[in-house]
């Protein structure tokens, strides 16, 4: 007589307790960018500082501006867009090289071997983190320049034609700036070489080419990333650069087409190189 033998159960009864794994998902990678970009202090300090100089640089040419000036009450409140821009462009770029100066990078892409998922994750943080701080620089300001808007300088009025747009459009630039940041740094990896890069496309490029005006330079100028300015401006002020300038006029759906157009070309970039290229 045989006796039949039990089936084995040590597999069963060990996979009871054990914590069932899911793999790689996006939610997952999303919620890891999401702990680097909050757990490091220099970017709350980051996110602090570009809204004080929103703030206070709206409040100091505020002061200056008179009525007879010809700037509106929307130019006075988002005037501080002028350096703010600079400190999303420094979030993005930030975001952009975090795993590469940390020396993460091997990490991070062993435990992610498809890559883009993170540099998606990094986008929808880094848009979430630059509109928050827009958000809020946009109030600051507002608050800040309650006092020269009262006295000399025009008040705000929501009436005079893309003065709504100009506000919403405080936010939605500095998040595209923080994208391009973000592309330079994943493209360039390194801190360095993405804010000189980003600084040089955004502002000295413009600046100087500013001061030679023509119809080839003021072409250039308008296939700038600071094209995105003009989104700032309502459309009085756009008309006007429009009848002024000697090459291209865009109006203002071209300056918002041109800085997204800047955005998703050196974002496909980086793909491209993270996609292809080692990492280290």
């Amino acid at each position: 007589m045989t006796t039949p033998t039990p089936r084995p159960r040590a597999t069963a009864r060990a996979s009871r307790g054990a914590p069932a794994r899911h793999g790689v998902t996006f939610p997952r990678v999303l919620a890891a960018e999401w702990t680097k970009l909050t757990s490091v202090a220099s970017n709350s300090w980051l996110a602090l500082g570009t809204i004080a100089a929103a703030a206070l640089t709206a409040y100091g040419l505020g002061i200056f501006v008179r009525t007879a000036d010809g700037r509106s009450g929307s130019w006075v409140v988002v005037s501080g867009f002028l350096f703010a821009q600079l400190g999303f462009l420094v979030l993005g770029a930030t975001v952009g090289t975090s795993e590469h100066t940390t020396g993460t990078a091997r990490v991070t892409f062993t435990a992610v071997p498809r890559r883009l998922p993170v540099l998606g994750a990094q986008v929808v943080v880094t848009t979430v983190a630059a509109a928050v701080t827009a958000t809020l620089a946009l109030g600051a300001s507002y608050l800040a320049t309650i006092g020269p808007r009262a006295g000399e300088a025009p008040a705000l009025d929501l009436t005079v034609p893309g003065t709504t747009r100009v506000l919403v459009c405080f936010v939605v630039v500095g998040a595209a700036l923080a994208l391009l940041g973000l592309g330079l740094g994943a493209l360039l990896r390194r801190p360095a070489d993405a804010i000189v890069t980003g600084v040089v496309l955004v502002f000295l490029l413009d600046f100087f080419l500013q001061g030679v005006p023509g119809r080839v330079t003021d072409t250039v100028r308008a296939f700038l990333p600071s094209a995105g300015r003009r989104l700032l401006e309502d459309d009085a002020a756009v008309a006007a650069a429009d009848a002024a300038t000697q090459g291209l006029q865009l109006g203002v759906g071209g300056g918002g087409a041109v800085v997204g157009g800047w955005m998703v070309v050196v974002l496909a970039a980086a793909a491209y190189r993270l996609r292809r290229h080692d990492v280290r």
